[in-house]
């Protein structure tokens, strides 16, 4: 094969000779034009191996600069689960007790496997997938992060639609989920009516079976879930809605097409906006009536909580989710980083800032929540919620009854587009990383493959906008991520820890670092961390409940569709492996050698100094028991 490359600059007209190649196999001719200053060109071939002319190995992008990777990092992992999540399960826990148990699993779990993360991508300079060329046979574990990031997908942008469709809404002199004189109202809306008592404004419900205007706004105004009788009713797309959607995917699809150079500059405002909202809604909160209430049920200790075993429960799967592990992102998004990046020194930046996030938004929140206790004149736990119910109903009620409350729904839905857009990029991200690091021919048609996958999670959320959707979103909510990420970090922390290793590991950091990772951090990736992982996983099965929305109850073919959304992505780690096992060349024990070694050791396999496979007394009797079957 001959090749020619156009010249760079002013070059040289001595050309060093080529090294000698000892890997046996093709060679190709490389024609290379040498421009001297006085214009003469030259022609130097030079015989070269494939492997030193291969295109996949060019040089990869990194971020533009370092802050967009640490924004990037950080607006992905403090997301909308922050702000409805987190205060609601330290409220629900023993308040300020609930910190114990939380920052526990932050330092033996969150912490260790978070920079885990990030020096796997930084070192090896890949997807999701890519990275596991250290552990062949664990390949699946990359697959499966790169679905369920893609599942998530699917219904995560639909949440920012609704945001959008709210912030659309709040351009008006009078918010529509004030009164109950709109189209979408029923007969059971039932504004909240003032009474005057010695000189004081008291609210009143008129009957305690009503349903507010902002309830109804979101669950018949946006959802229109009154038109549909199930699940197995869903009706066309809401226009309003798929024109939202539109939006969303339209603003996506321009932050990422030209990868982290686009996108770490989007960050800038998506991941600080939040920062600013959050600050300004704070300081308004706590001027309001009854929200030093609200705190102080915010941050009661009741240590007596920390006996019960659902308290730790809730902070573990807490610390798993809230930091974003096992998605693919915070691998494909350190890929991009240099490779003497200081990964560690990340790590510890972004957990903490996501932790700090969690606990600063829990005063925003309750301030606005002891205000609408007094409001209401209802105890704080009659309107405490989690979930999209705290975001696109109190919160915004609570907003509704301020001084230019039109302003403060638009500051406050800007706040929920910008925690919701870099978590959605974040997701994409790792999909389209993941996916173009292994099928090396996308890399060039980035833009188109981009457009695609865009546009694929565009069609399957058309099902959550329609009249029934919310049943669709919540059925993915509920088994897109649940157990099987939490299968995926688990199969990955055991994949490193003992097959990779992790002294080889501490060698990889110690080459970008400089430093050597301390004995705790070895300890909590080879024994704490996976068992951590085992506990939750089982937890989460056997604490495992049926999907409800409100009253409704989910049909069985809908929970069997649900656990074969989750077992697809978990199914791709023993199918992978059985796929990989089955094409690796030589015996039994060449197999597993080949499995279970780096792709660039390879040649110790072939020359027999296997250094990631020792023959043990159970591959030596299989390899025995083969010999006399045959």
């Amino acid at each position: 094969m001959v090749k020619t490359r156009p010249p760079v600059g002013q070059m040289s007209s001595v050309v060093a000779p080529a090294k000698e190649s000892n890997t046996m196999g093709p060679k190709e001719v490389e024609l290379i034009l040498v421009k001297e200053q006085n214009g003469v060109q030259f022609i130097n071939s030079t015989l070269v191996s494939p492997s030193q002319n291969n295109p996949d190995n060019e040089e990869r992008e990194t971020w533009g600069k370092k802050i967009d990777f640490l924004l990037s990092v950080i607006g992905f992992a403090v997301d909308l689960a922050n702000v409805w999540r987190f205060p609601y399960l330290c409220y629900k826990n023993g308040g300020g007790a609930f910190l114990v148990p939380y920052l526990f699993f932050m330092v033996i779990a969150g912490m260790p496997l978070f920079y885990m993360e990030l020096a796997l991508g930084q070192f090896n300079r890949e997807g999701a997938a890519g990275v596991w060329k250290i552990c062949p046979i664990f390949k699946g574990v990359g697959y499966t992060v790169i679905l369920i990031s893609l599942y998530v997908g699917f219904f995560y942008n639909v949440i920012i639609a609704w945001a959008l469709q709210y912030l659309f809404s709040s351009f008006t002199s009078e918010l529509p989920w004030i009164h109950c004189n709109n189209s979408w109202n029923s007969l059971n809306c039932s504004e909240t009516r003032y009474i005057n008592v010695d000189g004081h404004n008291v609210s009143i419900f008129n009957d305690s079976c009503k349903v507010t205007p902002a309830a109804e706004y979101f669950e018949r105004g946006v959802l229109h879930i009154h038109e549909s009788q199930g699940i197995h009713d869903l009706g066309l797309p809401r226009w309003k809605l798929t024109s939202c959607l539109i939006v969303v995917i339209v603003f996506l699809y321009f932050s990422l097409w030209k990868g982290v150079k686009t996108s770490g500059k989007v960050v800038w405002i998506t991941a600080t906006m939040p920062y600013v909202v959050l600050t300004a809604l704070l300081l308004r909160g706590v001027t309001l009536p009854g929200a030093i209430d609200g705190i102080k049920a915010y941050l009661s200790v009741d240590f007596l909580r920390l006996c019960e075993a659902s308290v730790w429960i809730d902070a573990a799967t807490q610390i798993c989710f809230s930091l974003g592990v096992g998605f693919g992102v915070l691998i494909a998004f350190s890929s991009y980083n240099k490779f003497t990046n200081n990964c560690y020194r990340d790590a510890i930046i972004t957990t903490s800032v996501n932790s700090l996030t969690s606990f600063f938004s829990g005063f925003v929140i309750f301030s606005f929540l002891g205000y609408m206790s007094q409001k209401h004149n209802v105890p704080i736990g009659d309107v405490a919620k989690d979930g999209p119910g705290l975001i696109f109903i109190i919160y915004p009620e609570a907003i509704a009854t301020l001084p230019l409350s039109s302003l403060w729904s638009v500051i406050f839905f800007i706040m929920l587009l910008t925690l919701g857009i870099d978590s959605a990029m974040g997701g994409m991200e790792s999909v389209i990383t993941g996916l173009i690091d292994e099928f090396k021919f996308l890399r060039r048609h980035r833009e188109l493959f981009t457009l695609f996958i865009v546009l694929c999670t565009f069609f399957i959320s058309l099902s959550c906008v329609t009249d029934g959707g919310i049943y669709v979103f919540t059925l993915l909510d509920h088994f897109a991520a649940g157990t099987s990420i939490l299968f995926g970090v688990l199969m990955e922390a055991i994949g490193i820890a003992w097959f990779y290793g992790v002294g080889r590991f501490s060698d990889d950091i110690e080459e970008m670092i400089g430093k050597r990772p301390g004995l705790y951090w070895r300890l909590c990736w080879k024994f704490v961390s996976p068992c951590f992982l085992l506990f939750v996983v089982v937890v989460s099965i056997v604490t495992y409940r049926s999907p409800k929305y409100g009253n409704y109850t989910f049909p069985e073919w809908a929970n069997i569709v649900g656990w074969l959304v989750a077992i697809s992505s978990m199914a791709m780690v023993p199918l992978y492996a059985i796929y990989k096992f089955s094409i690796l060349p030589g015996s039994f024990r060449e197999k597993v050698a080949y499995a279970i070694t780096p792709e660039k050791e390879y040649e110790l396999i072939e020359s027999g100094e296997v250094r990631q496979f020792t023959v043990s007394l159970l591959c030596t009797l299989m390899e025995k028991y083969t010999k006399m079957q045959s």
